[in-house]
């Protein structure tokens, strides 16, 4: 039993539930205490019920959220990637397979989201020209 964690993070929509693991017991069964709840979006943690934590509790819950706000960020960006893959995909499939009918159920969408993102993304660019030129004057 001892490759089992003292801490188990459940993983929920915006962070997880946090449960202190117990595997000495009489009955050797691996028993889970609730003992907070972590928000990944905004770093909160809360002591489940009257529950106080641990300075040790706070270290674990700190470094399990710096790792897993990490994660989360890597993934972002990776599914950004896989997003430029498939537009190219998308392009291909366009110019090589699609049929008019086909064509006609997503042409308008599509343009209407690229238009979207290429607004986005030029005004992103220009804002961080812009940082840069004050910065480089400042």
């Amino acid at each position: 039993m001892s490759d089992i964690p003292d801490y188990y993070f459940r993983i929920r929509e915006n962070g997880a539930a946090v449960f202190r693991v117990d595997t000495e017991n009489r009955q050797r069964r691996i028993e889970m205490d609730q003992i907070a709840v972590v928000n990944v979006k905004n770093g909160e943690v809360r002591a489940h019920g009257d529950r106080e934590l641990s300075p040790k509790d706070m270290e674990v819950i700190r470094d399990w959220l710096t790792r897993r706000v990490e994660r989360l960020a890597r993934r972002d960006i990776d599914d950004i990637h896989r997003a430029v893959d498939h537009l190219n995909l998308t392009a291909q499939w366009a110019q090589s397979r699609a049929t008019d009918e086909q064509l006609e159920e997503v042409t308008d969408v599509l343009l209407l989201a690229m238009h979207d993102l290429r607004t986005v993304l030029v005004r992103k660019k220009s804002e961080r020209l812009v940082q840069t030129e004050d910065r480089a004057k400042g």
